[in-house]
C-alpha cells in the first residue's frame, strides 16, 4: 500500500543535502539484479540470447565414420610405393554416396568411389582423393600412397556424446546454434530477456512526425533508450509518452508487467519532478542523487520486485545514467556481464580534462590515432557531441583530472575506431 515518504525524500526545490558515489550506486545495482528465469526458445531465436542451462551432446559427431574427400575407399596399406611411375590397379565394386552407404565389403584389391561426407564401406580405411586417379573399364588407377585413416573423418573426432559443448552463461553466436543444430537441437534454455518499460515525461516533448508548436521539442530519448535495451539484450515491454501529471506517472509506475521500469524526465528537483516522490511512496527510493557529470540527478530504487531507474531528461545525462546504471542491471539480469559492453583502447590527450575530487566524470572524446581530444565537459543537452565523439573517458573520483599528453582508456562507441 502506498504510503507518504519522509520529508527528506522531497528535494523539489531545494537540491541534494548529499549525493551518493558511483561505486555506491554500482553496489545498489549489483545487490538487486541477480539473473532472471530460465525459457526455451527455438534456434533461429536464439542468437545473443545467454544459456541458462549447458547443452550436452547427446550423440557422437560425426555419428560414422565418414570420407573427407571425393575418391575412392580402400584399403590404405595397399597403396604402398603408388606414384605417377607406379600406378596400382583396383577393381571398382562399387558407389558410396552422402545417406547411401555401400551394402558391400572392400576387400582387397578393390575400391569404392566414394563422395564426401558419406559412410566409410566395411573393410575401407582411407581414401584416395580423385585427382590422384584415372577410372577406366571397371578399375581405377592409383598415383599416390594413403596410409590408413587419411582423408576419414571417424566416428566422435569432433564431439564425443556426453561432452558438454556449451556451458551455462555463454551468450550464443551464430557458430553456436549450429553446433546446437548438428546435435539434434531445435531449442535451447536461455536466461530471460528482462521486459523494460519506458516513461517518457515532459509537457514540452511531442513525438516525432508530428508537428510541433512554439517552445515544443522533439522527443528523443525513447529511440536511444531502445536501441540500448536492445543491445543489452531487454525487451521493450511498452513506450509511455506523457505529460508531467502527477497521477499518469503514478498509474505508470503501479502497473505490473515490467522488470525494470526506466523513467526518463522528472527526476531532479523542479517543481514538476514527481517521479522521485512517486518511487519513494510507491515503494523505495533507494538513491536520488549521484556524484558524478553528468548525470546527478539520476535515481533508483523499487517498486515491489520491479527496479526503477530515474534518468535525466537531458539527452547525454540519460545515455550517462543507463550506462553506469540501468544497462547493467539489464545485462545482469539478463545473464550477461555487467561491463560496459564497448571496447576499450590506450589512447593520449591532446589537452587536459578537469575534474573535481569525489565527482566521475564522463567526458566525451574524438579520437584520431592514438590521441584524443575532449569534446566537451560539460553540455547534458548537446546530445550531437556523443554523435561527433567516436569514444569516452570517464575520470574516477579520487582524480583532479589529466594533463595533456596523459595516457589514459579510453572506451569506443564503435568498433573501428
Amino acid at each position: 500500500m502506498s504510503q507518504e515518504p519522509h520529508p527528506s525524500a522531497d528535494v523539489r526545490m531545494r537540491g541534494f543535502a548529499a549525493r551518493v558515489s558511483v561505486e555506491m550506486a554500482l553496489q545498489w545495482v549489483d545487490a538487486h539484479s541477480s539473473p532472471l528465469g530460465r525459457e526455451d526458445v527455438s534456434l533461429p531465436n536464439a542468437c545473443r540470447r545467454v544459456l541458462a542451462a549447458p547443452v550436452t551432446a547427446p550423440l557422437d559427431v560425426p555419428s560414422f565414420d565418414r570420407s573427407a574427400m571425393d575418391g575412392y575407399a580402400l584399403r590404405g596399406s595397399e597403396t604402398h610405393g603408388a606414384g605417377d611411375y607406379n600406378p596400382l590397379p583396383f577393381r571398382v565394386i562399387g558407389e558410396a554416396l552422402p545417406a547411401k552407404p555401400f551394402s558391400g565389403e572392400v576387400l582387397p584389391g578393390t575400391t569404392v568411389r566414394i563422395m564426401t561426407g558419406a559412410p566409410v564401406p566395411a573393410g575401407a580405411d582411407a581414401v584416395v582423393p580423385a585427382e590422384f586417379t584415372r577410372e577406366a573399364d571397371g578399375f581405377v588407377e592409383i598415383t599416390t600412397a594413403v596410409p590408413p585413416l587419411k582423408n576419414i573423418g571417424r566416428r566422435g573426432e569432433d564431439i564425443r556424446t556426453g561432452t558438454t559443448v556449451l556451458e551455462a552463461g555463454r551468450r550464443l553466436r551464430p557458430q553456436d546454434l549450429g553446433l546446437a543444430a548438428s546435435l539434434g537441437f531445435d531449442h535451447v534454455s536461455v536466461v530471460r530477456r528482462p521486459r523494460v518499460r519506458l516513461i517518457i515525461t515532459g509537457n514540452e516533448l511531442v513525438e516525432p512526425g508530428i508537428p510541433r508548436v512554439a517552445y515544443q521539442i522533439y522527443e528523443s530519448n525513447s529511440f536511444m533508450l531502445a536501441a540500448l535495451i536492445a543491445r543489452d539484450n531487454g525487451t521493450v515491454e511498452s513506450i509511455r509518452r506523457l505529460s508531467d501529471e502527477r497521477e499518469a506517472i503514478r498509474q505508470a509506475l503501479r502497473e505490473a508487467g515490467a522488470d525494470v521500469i526506466l523513467v526518463s524526465g522528472g527526476s531532479s528537483v523542479g517543481t514538476e519532478d514527481h517521479a522521485p516522490l512517486l518511487v519513494a511512496v510507491e515503494g523505495t527510493l533507494a538513491i536520488h542523487g549521484v556524484a558524478m557529470r553528468p548525470s546527478s540527478p539520476a535515481g533508483m530504487g523499487t517498486i515491489g520486485a520491479t527496479l526503477v531507474f530515474l534518468l535525466p531528461g537531458n539527452p547525454v545525462s540519460c545515455l550517462c545514467a543507463y550506462d553506469f546504471f540501468a544497462g547493467r542491471a539489464l545485462r545482469r539480469l539478463g545473464g550477461g556481464c555487467a561491463a560496459w559492453p564497448y571496447p576499450l583502447r590506450r589512447v593520449i590527450l591532446g589537452r587536459k580534462l578537469v575534474s573535481e575530487v569525489g565527482r566521475v566524470d564522463y567526458c566525451r572524446i574524438r579520437i584520431d590515432g592514438d590521441r584524443a581530444e575532449p569534446l566537451a565537459v560539460s553540455g547534458a543537452s548537446i546530445l550531437s557531441s556523443t554523435t561527433r565523439a567516436n569514444g569516452f573517458v570517464v575520470v574516477p573520483a579520487e582524480s583532479e583530472g589529466y594533463a595533456a599528453g596523459t595516457e589514459v582508456d579510453a572506451f569506443l562507441y564503435d568498433q573501428g575506431v
